[in-house]
């Protein structure tokens, strides 16, 4: 019997410590490059994911993102997820939208593979950041490109960002600093 309360002991505290469904340190996606990107990997970083578009009025967004990751990259990793959402604005496949990131705007953050952000094909890594049934904290509604989740260094999404919040925003660095 006391064996058993110490094992209830030990299960009930790991579900406070150990990466789990409220955690997107669970989660691992193919990356553009064809390498898979483990969240596991940035544990002890913030990370700033966003749904980006190459086609889009807010893709020079890359721009900032690319400064912010360079200035904070000891504390803070991006991962952008090229999405065909909202307006058909990333139709390229994955080598076209890797070029066009390096070469328009020196991406080196990891991008991953193009996902769905919305929709019954929605990327399982999205229905977790969008539901707080999944991530505990918050529903978000992408409405379009360039939306931005926000999680601590523990992977606890922390904050959502609309499309016209930059990545250099206040709103965002407050975090980061």
């Amino acid at each position: 019997m006391k064996y058993f309360f110490s094992l209830v002991t030990i299960l009930f505290l790991s579900a406070f410590t150990l990466p789990g469904p409220n955690s997107i340190h669970s989660f691992k996606v193919k990356g553009l490059d064809g390498k898979t990107i483990d969240f596991a990997s940035f544990k002890g970083k913030k990370i700033l994911v966003v749904n980006t578009a190459s086609k889009c009025g807010y893709t020079p967004q890359y721009e900032a993102l690319q400064k912010v990751y360079d200035q904070y990259k000891d504390k803070l990793v991006i991962v952008g997820f090229p999405a065909n959402n909202f307006g058909g604005q990333e139709p390229g496949a994955d080598g076209e939208i890797q070029e066009f990131c390096k070469k328009n705007y020196g991406v080196t953050f990891p991008l991953a593979s193009k996902v769905s952000v919305k929709g019954d094909d929605m990327a399982p890594i999205y229905k977790w950041l969008t539901s707080k049934a999944e991530n505990g904290v918050l529903d978000a509604d992408i409405k379009w490109n360039f939306g931005k989740f926000l999680l601590d260094e523990n992977g606890k999404l922390l904050q959502y960002f609309p499309s016209k919040t930059t990545p250099d925003s206040e709103d965002i660095l407050k975090y980061v600093k």
